[in-house]
């Protein structure tokens, strides 16, 4: 292993997009690899993963017997990434929703913190093909996390993020619950909650042009009820631990 960084890519699906994704995401001029988590794709999505490897080793994949969630397929990813030498460990979506072209951008902002989101409302709305009802669900969601739990961020069910291997090891990765997109929301606040240093950077948001969202009610329930799940695990505080001057000297 040459790289310090880490791409994890989730995919059920993906098979039109997943090409496309690795490569560009291998042309950036950074130091980084590529892992998918498969979770047992019917169109072939695996079988596409394990040729790219073939053909780079900058590749890996890991395959699971099934359909089992975001969440649970962003833990096996990094578990397998703590169990080498990476220092920085990217989370994307497999769609191309994110643009690889933004890792750059992530890569300098993670120098100076613990944790970047990437988030597609900072200074402005920068979402392209979502019809007006999901981006209002969506500006809301960002709201209701931001009242109730107190975290700060504009985004924080965005799923375009960067950690320091230091975050990723503060975790206990087996206690988290969420296996749909509620897991952005509950990792960004166990680390907001330890006094981890997060960061914003923008991004655009371009909808998928290929396959089809994984998005349900069952998923919305989740985020909904794990939100309220979070304030009472932090004792009702609406703010994070402060951390020593010390400490925070280690993390850089």
């Amino acid at each position: 292993m040459s790289a310090d960084a880490l791409v994890i890519i989730p995919t059920y699906n993906e098979r039109e997009n997943l090409r496309e994704l690795v490569e560009r995401s291998l042309c950036q001029p950074i130091s980084l690899e590529v892992l998918v988590v498969d979770d047992h794709s019917p169109d072939g999505t695996g079988e596409l993963a394990d040729k790219l490897a073939e053909s780079s080793p900058e590749v890996h994949v890991i395959h699971r017997s099934a359909k089992q969630g975001l969440g649970p397929a962003y833990i096996v990813g990094f578990s397998w990434a703590l169990a080498r030498e990476y220092e920085f460990i990217f989370e994307m979506d497999g769609d191309l929703s994110h643009s690889p072209d933004d890792l750059p951008k992530f890569y300098e902002a993670i120098r100076n913190a613990d944790v970047v989101l990437g988030s597609r409302y900072l200074n402005g709305i920068r979402v392209i093909n979502w019809p007006l009802r999901r981006l209002l669900v969506s500006l809301c969601a960002a709201k209701y996390v931001q009242l109730i739990t107190g975290m700060p961020f504009t985004d924080p069910t965005g799923g375009f993020k960067c950690f320091r291997r230091k975050a990723l090891e503060m975790l206990d990765l087996q206690a988290i619950r969420s296996t749909g997109y509620s897991f952005q929301i509950e990792v960004t606040h166990k680390l907001w909650r330890q006094g981890m240093r997060i960061v914003e950077v923008p991004i655009i948001f371009t909808d998928r042009f290929h396959g089809t969202s994984k998005m349900s009610p069952r998923i919305l329930r989740e985020a909904i009820g794990m939100v309220w799940r979070l304030y009472f695990q932090s004792g009702l505080r609406r703010n994070p631990r402060e951390v020593s001057p010390e400490t925070d000297k280690d993390a850089r």
